[in-house]
Parts: C-alpha cells; sequence; structure tokens
C-alpha cells in the first residue's frame, strides 16, 4: 500500500496453526456464470473445472511486491502454501513486484520469481495489477501492458489480453463442472489502477486518499458481461471478485459506520456483519467510491470481493450478502506489523468452491508463514534470482 520506494539494495525494509475461518452459510441466493464477450483463448477450451466430487480451491497469494532480489521466505511460504493446500488455481493480486529493478532483464526476473511456485506445479495462475507494479517502470522501460505479455508466456498463466477498458488485464474466467457441460462459478480479475491523478477539474486531491479507483467503464463492464452471462446460461454465475485497492465498503464495514469509528461500533459491526481477522492499519480506498459494489448487490453474482494493498490487515466479513476480505502481505520484503512482529500476518488466504452449498463459496481462511515454521526474523533475506527457462507458450 505504502507509496514509499524502498529499495533492499540500499537498505533492509522496515516494516501456529492461527487459521481464521469464515463460513458463508448466510450469503444470498445463487447457481452460476461465464462470459461470452472475451478470453475464448481460455474460457472456450473449458481448462478450469470443478472435481467429480464437486470442490474446487482458490490460493490468493497478495503483495509479493518485492524486487529482482526476492526475499527468499515468500518463495519458501508460496511453496508451502501450495504444497499443503493444493489449489486448482492461484491468483496474484497485485502489487506483484516493486521498485528496484533498473533493467528489462531485472524486471522479468522479479516477474519469474513469483511466477516459478505454480509454474513448477503445473498449477494454472493469473495476475491482477497494484499500485507498486510499476515502481520500475521509468527505469526499465516495461509497463504493465508489457508485464502481461511476460506473465501470459508462461505455460500454466491464465490471463488474457484483457477488455479493452481503463486498467490492464481486466477480465473474467469461467469454471466449468466436472463434465465441461455448464459453468458454475466466474472469477473476476479487475485492475483497480495505482494512483490519483494530480488534478481534475483544476482541483488537487490534498487531504484525500491519492491511490486509484475502479472506473465508471470498468464497473458497467462488470454489470455487463455479469448480464451477458446470464443471457448465456439462463441463470446467474455465483462468483469471487479480486481486486488489488479496496473498497470504501471494506472501510465501513469493520465499524458498521461511515462516520463513527469506536470500539463499541466495532463490536456491533463484528457481530452484524460476521467479521473475523484483524485490522493493524487504516483501509486506503482511492478517493471516490467506485460504486462497483452497488453494482454487484444489484447483479447479485458476486459473492466476495477480496483485496491486498494494506498488508497487515488480514479481515474478512459479510456485507450486505457480499463477503468483503483481505488476504495479508505474502511477501516478506515488503512492510508489515512494526519491530519484531514484522512478519506474524505473512500469508495468503484460501477459498474453498463447493456446489453442493447454494452459494458454492464455502469457507475462506487465511494460512499463514508461522503455521509453516518458515523464519519470521525481521531482517533481509533475499537471494540472487532464479533462471528465466525458455518458454514454448506463446500467446496472442
Amino acid at each position: 500500500m505504502s507509496s514509499k520506494q524502498v529499495n533492499r539494495r540500499d537498505f533492509i525494509k522496515i516494516g501456529g496453526a492461527s487459521t481464521l475461518a469464515l463460513t458463508i452459510g448466510s450469503l444470498g441466493d445463487t447457481t452460476s456464470l461465464f462470459n461470452k464477450t472475451a478470453h475464448a483463448d481460455h474460457h472456450e477450451e473449458k481448462v478450469l473445472r470443478f472435481h467429480s466430487n464437486g470442490k474446487f480451491k482458490v490460493v490468493q497469494f497478495n503483495d509479493t511486491q518485492d524486487d529482482e532480489r526476492i526475499d527468499r521466505r515468500t518463495l519458501e511460504l508460496m511453496g508451502k502454501v501450495l504444497d499443503a493446500e493444493k489449489p486448482d488455481f492461484v491468483v496474484l493480486n497485485g502489487d506483484n513486484i516493486t521498485g528496484g529493478c533498473d533493467t528489462p532483464l531485472e524486471m522479468k526476473q522479479a516477474m519469474n520469481n513469483i511466477a516459478q511456485p505454480m509454474e513448477k506445479r503445473g498449477i494454472k495462475w493469473a495476475v491482477t495489477f497494484g499500485n507498486h507494479d510499476e515502481d520500475s517502470t521509468q527505469k526499465s522501460g516495461i509497463d504493465e501492458s508489457e508485464m502481461l505479455k511476460f506473465y501470459r508466456s508462461y505455460k500454466h498463466n491464465m490471463n488474457d489480453k484483457g477488455a479493452n477498458i481503463t486498467g490492464t488485464g481486466n477480465m473474467n474466467l469461467l469454471i466449468w463442472d466436472a463434465q465441461a457441460k455448464k459453468a458454475v462459478f466466474n472469477l473476476w480479475l479487475l485492475d483497480a489502477g495505482r494512483y490519483a491523478p494530480k488534478t481534475i477539474a483544476g482541483q488537487d486531491f490534498e487531504g484525500y486518499p491519492t491511490w486509484d479507483w475502479l472506473r465508471f467503464d470498468q464497473v458497467n463492464w462488470y454489470n455487463e458481461t455479469s448480464q451477458r452471462i446470464e443471457n448465456r446460461f439462463g441463470y446467474k454465475v455465483p462468483s469471487l471478485m479480486f481486486i488489488h485497492i479496496p473498497l470504501w465498503e471494506h472501510r465501513y464495514m469493520w465499524y458498521a459506520s461511515v462516520d463513527s469509528r469506536t470500539e463499541a461500533d466495532h463490536s456491533r459491526a463484528a457481530e452484524k456483519h460476521q467479521i473475523t481477522g484483524e485490522r493493524n492499519e487504516d483501509e486506503c480506498p482511492g478517493p471516490f467510491n467506485s460504486g462497483l459494489f452497488s453494482a454487484m448487490q444489484y447483479r447479485g453474482d458476486v459473492k466476495g470481493v477480496f483485496c491486498g494493498h494494506d498488508h497487515i490487515n488480514t479481515y474478512a466479513g459479510n456485507y450486505y450478502g457480499i463477503m468483503l476480505g483481505y488476504s495479508g502481505s505474502t511477501g516478506f520484503g515488503a512492510y508489515g506489523l512494526p519491530g519484531a512482529e514484522k512478519n506474524r500476518l505473512r500469508g495468503a488466504r484460501v477459498f474453498h468452491l463447493d456446489l453442493s452449498k447454494e452459494n458454492v463459496l464455502s469457507d475462506t481462511h487465511m494460512v499463514f508463514a508461522k503455521d509453516h515454521g518458515i523464519d519470521l526474523t525481521a531482517n533481509d533475506q533475499s537471494v540472487d534470482p532464479a533462471p528465466i527457462e525458455e518458454k514454448e507458450k506463446v500467446k496472442i
């Protein structure tokens, strides 16, 4: 989340089975999914399928946020989570890399580092973009569109070129039943942007949050694509949405209030919205409310919206029928909690999908580095980049 540029080459970055489980039995009605408009290269191949037992698992890694000399524990955490959870799909949800890459090669090495845990295990994966992914662009010349091409060159990557709207790589991915006869779940991957412009209509953003927000054309694309999916299949397809920067509604939920932010407010909110997890910093949305939550509630297909950006928040809750939640930072090179506790919340979020459940999304919980015996020392353990192997897959 922090807009400060910190290069490990100059100095060290500052910063149990305590699984947080959350059952989603109280969400609204659904059954469905798929998008006709795009991504024929993946969707029509019906690559993502539920198992014959009606189960499917997704893992979210957030804010791996490092340069080509990644902290070795980030990769260790990713590998151990993948080996323990054996997910069917992984989303790298923004701030995948950060500043410190000085050349195109170093940019590719940084991206290759975080692709390898899935590629080595043959696990399907995709990325969204966050506010830090272009931190090295000025020096390296590689922007998000070029990053997307590089990610797409990997054999197991599921990104496509994305919709022709604001941002990079906005897309959806359908998940089919075991027989590939019908789409039964959907994943939305949206680019929440980077930073607000310097001015709008001659007015600056002094006093306001200066991160970005989802633009109207993105919200409209979601709405229209959701409707097309329903028209194609004859039912609303339940789905999850991944964005890097939180919505204003994430912020409202913790206190069940817009303006009042007391412990009593949170106690009321925790019961009302069934909140679990930690909140250790203020939510950092952009200056404007995009209207996405209203659109999702109107459509009724999205069952959860999960973000990162604020590294030391791990909470989730049911906000008027839609799960809103965080995945804590995966990257050991990024900021964390103060002092010796810096790395306590490094982890990933797991989603269990089950076709026998009304909303398909049956459970989500955090898993932590501490659960896997990973060293949590508040120091720097960066390593040389992994070699980039020749990749045969080319997508147009």
